[in-house]
């Protein structure tokens, strides 16, 4: 198996309730951030195809980078960045998505983005982050439903200096057969190495700079199905799509206020953490076509949320409130 990095990232060299218990964690979890716009600020997509939604852009604008590539069938969160012609990363602007059939036929949004930043507090961002000026800041997110498996077509309009402009169009797979497990399905057991395997030497399991050790002391094996536990597949170092290192640092921030009983563990994903040396035996098991991936398991031993790529502190902070309760 060969994990293949999302390959729009690649070609740009990317970087995109309640959590209160007794025994510690926040009391709060923050609200999801508003849509970028109102549905209302693009146009219909009834009645219309792929080539009348281009008609109606002033211009060809931003790039349109996913950061998912497994869909299916139903509601899909649909993380993605936008890059200008300089490849320089575009936050903050009002931007929707559209899918399409690949002939352009059958056009369905628009659905807003709301935009989710990858921003942690300075005592959790890693020198590995610190130190790649090409890091992902900031993923747009949005929710996106795929009425059928197949090849889709999505697309993006996004409002730029009071000027709307079409993104470019995105061939996609609907469909993830004998892919990552799903929410609502049991997560797949597997032993996780802990800093006691190694001796203490924690840049045997870790490539992240300072070693995240907090995320090397449970075993998923012996966890699963008896705690609430988050489970990270990324490598900082070695992650062509530059979003593996704020991951990991999302991660870290949201461990530090999250209930004391709620498991983080952080899997590599090369063996000896060298890619020369192929992939740790975990990201076979967990049949992951990308990466990162993060999952969050509640006490049943079931996947209760599944994010890819690139997540904000809050996504991941209200997943596990929920996962907790």
């Amino acid at each position: 198996m060969r994990v293949t990095l999302c390959i729009s990232l690649v070609a740009l060299a990317l970087v995109a309730t309640g959590c209160g218990s007794s025994d510690g964690g926040d009391s709060t979890s923050p609200p999801q951030p508003q849509p970028t716009a109102q549905p209302a600020d693009f146009p219909s997509a009834t009645g219309k195809s792929l080539n009348d939604l281009a008609a109606m852009a002033e211009t060809k604008g931003p790039v349109l980078a996913p950061s998912v590539s497994v869909l299916t069938k139903g509601q899909n969160r649909f993380g993605f960045a936008l890059f200008d012609l300089a490849r320089k990363q575009i936050t903050g602007t009002a931007v929707a998505v559209y899918t399409a059939r690949n002939d352009g036929s059958g056009l369905r949004g628009p659905y807003v983005a709301r935009s989710e930043s990858l921003a942690v507090k300075p005592q959790f961002q890693s020198k590995t982050t610190a130190s790649d000026p090409d890091a992902a800041k900031a993923v747009y997110v949005a929710d996106v439903p795929f009425k059928a498996n197949g090849k889709r077509i999505v697309i993006g309009l996004a409002r730029l200096d009071g000027r709307l402009l079409l993104t470019n169009p995105f061939s996609v797979s609907v469909g993830d057969h004998n892919g990552p497990p799903r929410v609502g399905e049991k997560a797949i057991r597997v032993h996780t190495k802990t800093l006691t395997d190694v001796g203490g030497d924690g840049t045997q399991l870790d490539t992240r700079r300072p070693v995240a050790e907090d995320l090397l002391a449970d075993d998923f094996a012996d966890v699963m199905g008896k705690r609430p536990a988050v489970i990270t597949f990324a490598t900082p170092l070695l992650c062509q799509s530059r979003v593996c290192g704020p991951v990991v640092d999302v991660v870290e921030q949201v461990k530090a206020t999250a209930p004391k009983d709620v498991a983080f563990i952080h899997q590599e994903i090369y063996n000896g953490n060298a890619v020369n040396k192929g992939f740790r035996p975990q990201v076979a098991a967990w049949r992951l076509p990308t990466e990162p991936w993060t999952f969050v398991i509640g006490r049943d031993g079931r996947i209760a949320e599944r994010l890819q790529g690139a997540f904000s502190p809050g996504e991941l902070q209200r997943a596990v409130a929920a996962a907790a309760r």
